[in-house]
């Protein structure tokens, strides 16, 4: 951004710019923006909580209405303030560069005894020897140009060995003071729009606004806080980088850079979910700015989970902590119930087709997480479960089934995506041994077991548990990693993605479409094949395979008087409609495997 012409700044306004003073506005903005953070965490950790487990009725309800809006005016005024911060301090930080251009200049200047003038011309002594008379050649003064550093040198000698010194120093303070004043410009109009409409309510549009502002501020502060951001570095190193800042530089990261920080894995979980509930809110603001169907499918996904981390947790239940979020391609969410650094035992559960961040996963696909949290703390009370979609899964798209799900490429993408995040969780985790299970259902779990093919497997995952799976890449159990006692699995008896049919052999024979909820399957015969052989290798279930299949609920039938129904391939962490299953899930998220019962091999 170029300042109009009547915009002046002198090269005295620039070096007598007192920087501090700058940074101790943003300290006051920084103040500002704590407070509404701690009264925000006081409103939701303290007051609504309170007030779910004491009060019932319309005023009880009233009440927990108007301090949900008051935590998220808070919300807003945090991460503005929080923005003005930033931007504060990158202004000093980028005028600071230049002051220090201006000194060194105003340095050598002095050293050579020049005088630099207020237009910024320096005037330079005689020098050197003329070529008849040998006396000292005349001084002069070396004006400004309109295009400090960038004019070509004329290939003739300058008659005074002064003049190109001077026209050097000239140039570099002409130049500092010019991209100062671009500077300053530039962040006075980033400062103009960070502010709020009047009134007592933070509407949607104004979190669209503010979307705005963060994308700006980011953009400015690229030089003073990105930079530093550890993006390519282990998550032992990133954890240790976060340990290594100050209060203040974490809160402005946090601020600017919630995004950033709050998908960072090695980042521990409650500043992640710090984070990412405040750009939650950014996300939810840019993507009402568009007008898609898409756009419109994830934010029906964000405003769910939305809900839900403001609706609270039941008394006994375990708090949620919103791990992950994202709108890049089919959307992303990780979320637990339970924390997993402070927790003992650590379940992750990987979705699989037709997942995306839609309101069906943020209702159904979480309710699996926390029942199964719910179920492994009736074991241990030290326990968490979470879902990780960190990955695209395939989709079927208007009734025709992605070729995707024929694949496996997605699955071995998403499986060096999921090796990173659960390498830190292993780093956060504040136990020695972690119990750490991996969960993985439908073509989650040929996820999960490209995972478990990288070189040295799933990062600290003791235990891998596979429901409703058409195969997981390997045909024993053994090569997970994890020795093959350690590998579960649960096949519902008419889970027909259980019994999909091996690529040999629908090639050989007739295939057809089948489509419903769970997008569609190549299915030949559904009856077993009599090889153990499904679409990603050698079926889970059977002894070949050589895993500890354990009990679950058949679930209905494909084929009945109710008509056709896929619903045993969703039953598996239910603990209404399927209680066996459920329960067999929780024991091995808790470390309790050896209560399994058994289930005969296919």
């Amino acid at each position: 951004m170029t300042p109009p012409p009547s915009f002046t700044l002198t090269w005295a306004q620039l070096r007598d710019l007192r920087c501090a003073e700058l940074e101790g506005a943003a300290d006051g903005w920084g103040k500002a923006s704590n407070r509404a953070d701690a009264g925000r965490d006081r409103i939701e950790k303290q007051l609504l909580n309170g007030l779910r487990e004491t009060q019932r009725g319309a005023a009880a309800d009233a009440a927990v209405g108007r301090l949900r809006q008051l935590g998220q005016n808070l919300q807003y005024v945090y991460t503005e303030c929080g923005l003005v911060r930033t931007a504060l301090n990158s202004l000093a930080h980028e005028m600071r560069a230049q002051q220090r251009a201006l000194r060194d200049a105003l340095d050598d200047a002095e050293a050579l005894r020049f005088t630099v003038h207020a237009d910024g011309s320096v005037t330079y002594p005689e020098a050197g020897e003329g070529l008849v008379d040998g006396k000292p050649l005349p001084g002069g003064t070396a004006s400004v140009t309109a295009s400090p550093g960038l004019l070509p040198p004329s290939g003739l000698p300058a008659p005074n060995p002064n003049a190109g010194k001077a026209q050097d120093i000239a140039d570099r303070v002409t130049k500092a003071v010019r991209t100062a004043a671009e500077i300053d410009w530039r962040f006075a109009g980033i400062l103009r729009d960070l502010k709020a409409e009047e009134g007592l309510k933070v509407p949607d549009r104004t979190w669209t606004d503010a979307a705005g502002d963060a994308a700006a501020v980011r953009e400015v502060a690229r030089g003073y806080l990105k930079s530093g951001i550890p993006r390519d570095a282990s998550p032992a190193a990133r954890m240790a980088w976060w340990a290594g800042l100050t209060d203040e530089q974490r809160e402005e990261y946090l601020a600017v850079y919630p995004d950033q920080i709050g998908n960072l894995d090695g980042i521990p979980a409650l500043v992640r979910d710090t984070a990412n509930r405040d750009n939650l809110q950014l996300l939810i603001g840019k993507l009402e700015g568009q007008d898609d169907s898409d756009a419109e499918t994830k934010l029906a996904g964000l405003r769910e989970i939305d809900r839900q981390l403001s609706a609270g947790h039941r008394p006994g239940e375990p708090p949620m902590y919103l791990l992950g979020i994202g709108d890049q391609g089919n959307g992303r969410a990780i979320v637990s119930f339970g924390n997993p650094d402070s927790s003992r035992n650590v379940a992750t559960y990987v979705p699989g087709l037709n997942t995306s961040l839609d309101k069906e996963f943020a209702s159904s696909d979480l309710k699996r997480a926390r029942d199964t949290a719910i179920g492994a703390r009736y074991y241990d009370s030290s326990s968490a479960a979470m879902v990780w979609l960190g990955y695209d899964a395939p989709q079927s798209i208007d009734g025709i089934d992605s070729l995707d799900v024929m694949g496996s490429e997605r699955a071995e993408k998403g499986g060096g995506t999921f090796n990173r995040f659960m390498d830190g969780i292993s780093a956060t985790n504040e136990h020695e041994d972690p119990h750490l299970t991996a969960i993985g259902h439908s073509y989650g779990s040929r996820t999960v077991g490209a995972a478990a093919q990288e070189g040295g497997g799933i990062p600290g995952v003791d235990d891998i548990v596979l429901v409703g799976s058409p195969g997981v890449g390997v045909d024993r159990a053994e090569d997970l990693g994890v020795g093959k006692e350690h590998v579960f699995v649960g096949a519902a008896e008419n889970d027909v993605v259980t019994k999909l049919p091996s690529k040999r052999q629908s090639a050989a024979g007739a295939a057809v479409w089948m489509t419903g909820p769970v997008g569609g399957y190549l299915l030949g015969d559904l009856a077993d094949q009599g090889d153990d052989d499904l679409w990603f290798g050698k079926d889970p279930a059977s002894s070949a395979f050589g895993a500890r299949r354990f009990q679950v609920d058949e679930g209905p039938k494909l084929v009945s008087a109710e008509g056709v129904s896929i619903d045993a391939h969703s039953r598996y962490f239910d603990p209404d409609r399927g209680a066996v299953s459920a329960n067999s899930i929780a024991l091995v998220a808790a470390g309790r495997s050896d209560k399994l019962k058994a289930e005969e091999y296919r």
